[in-house]
């Protein structure tokens, strides 16, 4: 789910502007799963931008108040969503912590790094949902932890079905300050992209297994 129209829209303009986003549909990206992606997106770089960074704590401040209500703990997924989530728990006067999508291999081998206590209430911070794969195994480890997860807000989606599959089939909300959609259609009225690199970037979204070989 997506939030506020206009929100989204200056988002994806600033993507676009800082070049967070790249989008290549003549040289495809890849991903670490294999898929071979007309897009790149990398929200961190949001972080050296001031103006934006705080514009995108504010969103996800609102977003979470409106969607979500009061909650007792904020969660970033690591690593994208560390600093996201810091600057979102600073704003919100609430404990935070971060989860690796995987568990580290020496110490104390956690996936959960702060204080976590049974019964509390968490919305995740995400900075963009590709397949959902790594995004849920941070909702997990939180719920088998004991919390009680609200949902997740990103700042970006691809909107990918097989995303949209796990998020219902771990019911887990999902809300999201942009998406593919937004962004794609501010690609093409700033020149940034043609009509035609547009219908491919909207074949790869329908299919992106097959999307190469056609």
């Amino acid at each position: 789910m997506q939030g506020n129209e206009d929100i989204a829209q200056k988002i994806a303009e600033h993507l676009l502007q800082i070049k967070a986003v790249k989008l290549s549909p003549n040289q495809p990206f890849t991903w670490t799963s294999g898929i071979k992606s007309p897009i790149y997106c990398d929200n961190r770089v949001t972080l050296s931008y001031p103006t934006l960074r705080t514009y995108i704590r504010q969103a996800f401040v609102s977003l979470i108040q409106e969607h979500f209500g009061q909650v007792d703990l904020i969660a970033g997924v690591a690593t994208g969503g560390i600093a996201q989530g810091a600057l979102v728990a600073q704003d919100l006067g609430l404990p935070m912590v971060y989860v690796r999508t995987s568990q580290k291999q020496h110490g104390l081998e956690n996936l959960i790094e702060g204080v976590v206590k049974e019964g509390q209430s968490v919305v995740v911070i995400e900075d963009l949902v590709s397949t959902g794969k790594s995004s849920l195994v941070v909702v997990e480890a939180l719920r088998e932890a004991g919390c009680v997860v609200k949902g997740m807000v990103a700042i970006f989606t691809y909107g990918l079905k097989i995303a949209e599959t796990k998020f219902q089939e771990a019911k887990c909300s999902l809300v999201t300050l942009t998406d593919y959609d937004v962004l794609i259609r501010e690609a093409l009225d700033s020149d940034y992209i043609s009509q035609p690199e547009l219908e491919s970037l909207i074949r790869w979204r329908e299919n992106p297994e097959g999307w190469m070989t056609r």
